[in-house]
């Protein structure tokens, strides 16, 4: 591993060398690649376009991230930023200088990138979801136009996910190899969801008793591996030791915060898909009007966003997980059920108004 990561740690180099004019875009393609998006702007819009994928989206964004969570204790991979502090393959204390960003310092294990797993899933699913439009069309001219949709649309995929890739590496926070192995990792869980049609009829008790194995599995694995001694938190004093400025640390980046956000968010789902608010709302006659989708679109986009100026108290870790797993639920819950049923409710008064 020393041998791949001293290549990593000369790509990394490389990078931040020569393409440091690229900066801002490349700090904006880690954004992009943040799984966060995923319930604040992805799903808001493709639920209300087709609810089969919206509800899907959650499903995928959450199982890869546990999945990635569980890849992470059990791989034990460094971040860049602090393995070349401790590796003892430089001589005479010449450890090469990384720079290092507000974002560089996350508090996981490294490997696989969850930036670029999340980035790689989400995109995959949006790709085949718009592509299964078009392949519908039978005459020529229409096959020609698939084709050429197709290409069009796998191209800006992958332009994206190397982009996302370049951008974690470049800012030292995962070496080449982490984010290569997130990405096909990502593309397994979405494929692997394309065959899964059970969550489309879920009912409440079933996403209760995935969330409920999903945290006593990764709960019981922490703890069994702590009682043999083994630290699965052991990234979390090298990420405070080794990051440039002590600001950049955020509990948000630790391995039981992203567990809790994402049981947060499918609770949610399962709660307002199986509300009546939803049956109302989404399933009534409105829902098939382009005016009630965009209407609910750009409720939604807008209500999430000014869910991030909603700070969580991070003094008291118990404190920060409880109201993380709250604000995380809320997101869903608002676009499937809370907005809709809002805009429904203003547009069957505006018809009894109009008659």
């Amino acid at each position: 591993m020393d041998l791949l990561h001293s290549n990593g740690v000369l790509i990394i180099q490389h990078l931040q060398r020569d393409y440091r004019a690229y900066q801002d875009f490349l700090n904006f393609m880690s954004h992009v690649g943040d799984p966060r998006n995923i319930f604040s702007i992805y799903f808001p819009l493709w639920f209300q376009l087709n609810q089969v994928v919206g509800t899907k989206m959650i499903w995928v964004a959450v199982i890869g991230d546990w999945f990635n969570l569980m890849f992470k204790w059990i791989l034990f991979g460094h971040r860049p930023y602090w393995w070349v502090q401790e590796t003892m393959i430089y001589p005479n204390q010449s450890s090469p200088c990384l720079e290092q960003f507000p974002i560089t310092c996350e508090t996981g294990p490294g490997s696989p990138s969850g930036h670029a797993m999340g980035s790689s899933c989400v995109w995959y699913l949006m790709v085949t979801a718009a592509l299964s439009y078009t392949v519908r069309w039978k005459d020529k001219s229409a096959v020609t136009l698939h084709r050429l949709t197709w290409s069009f649309l796998w191209s800006i995929f992958w332009i994206i996910q190397i982009s996302v890739c370049i951008s974690r590496v470049f800012i030292a926070t995962h070496f080449p190899h982490q984010v290569i192995l997130g990405v096909f990792a990502g593309i397994l869980v979405a494929e692997a969801f394309e065959h899964t049609r059970a969550i489309q009829t879920a009912s409440f008790r079933m996403y209760m008793k995935t969330n409920l194995f999903l945290f006593v599995f990764a709960l019981g694995f922490y703890l069994v591996l702590k009682l043999l001694d083994i630290d699965l938190l052991w990234s979390v004093p090298k990420a405070k030791k080794w990051c440039a400025n002590p600001d950049w640390i955020n509990i948000d980046t630790t391995p039981f915060a992203g567990l809790v956000r994402n049981l947060g968010a499918l609770f949610g789902l399962g709660l307002g898909i199986n509300s009546e608010m939803f049956v109302t709302s989404c399933k009534g006659k409105n829902s098939c009007k382009m005016s009630f989708r965009i209407l609910c679109i750009a409720a939604s986009l807008a209500t999430l966003q000014l869910y991030n100026f909603v700070k969580i108290p991070t003094h008291t870790e118990c404190l920060f997980y409880i109201l993380s797993f709250c604000k995380s639920a809320a997101m869903p819950l608002t676009v499937v059920a809370l907005v809709p049923y809002c805009v429904h409710s203003l547009m069957r008064t505006t018809e009894k108004k109009l008659n």
